[in-house]
C-alpha cells in the first residue's frame, strides 16, 4: 500500500523557539533552516525539528505528566553525552527507568529526551 504521507517534522512546543533551536542544532549538528517570529526548524533531511512559540507553554511534566512523546538518540557513551548535554543546559531527570540501557535527560524546556548507547 502506498503511504498516505511521509513525515516531515517533529515539532516541540516551547516558549523560546531560538533557545531550543540552539540547544538540540549543538545535539545534532543541524543548522537552522527555517525561522519566523512563532518557529524555527533544524535540519535538512527528510524529517526536521521545529520549535514553536506557544504563549502559556508549560513544560510537560515527567513521568507524572501522562502520555506524551519524546525524541530518543543514539550516542557512542551516554554517560559523556549526558555531561556535554547538561553543559548546554539539559538535566538529568531524577526517575531513570530501563536498568541502565538508557539516560532520560530534560532540555531546556522541560521535555523529556532519552540517550542510548550503540547497540
Amino acid at each position: 500500500m502506498p503511504p498516505i504521507a511521509r513525515p516531515s517534522a517533529t515539532v516541540l512546543d516551547c516558549t523560546d523557539p531560538e533557545e531550543l533551536a540552539a540547544f538540540y542544532g549543538a545535539v545534532t549538528g543541524w543548522e537552522v533552516t527555517y525561522r519566523d517570529d512563532t518557529f524555527v526548524f533544524i535540519g535538512s533531511g527528510p524529517v526536521r525539528l521545529g520549535f514553536q512559540r506557544v504563549a502559556g507553554y508549560r513544560a510537560p511534566g515527567w513521568p507524572s505528566g501522562g502520555a506524551q512523546a519524546h525524541l530518543d538518540f543514539t550516542v557512542d557513551d551516554p554517560e559523556k553525552a549526558a555531561a556535554e548535554l547538561a553543559a548546554l543546559g539539559a538535566v538529568r531527570a531524577e526517575e531513570q527507568p530501563g536498568g541502565g540501557a538508557w539516560l532520560v535527560m530534560i532540555d531546556p524546556a522541560g521535555h523529556p529526551f532519552c540517550l542510548a548507547g550503540e547497540d
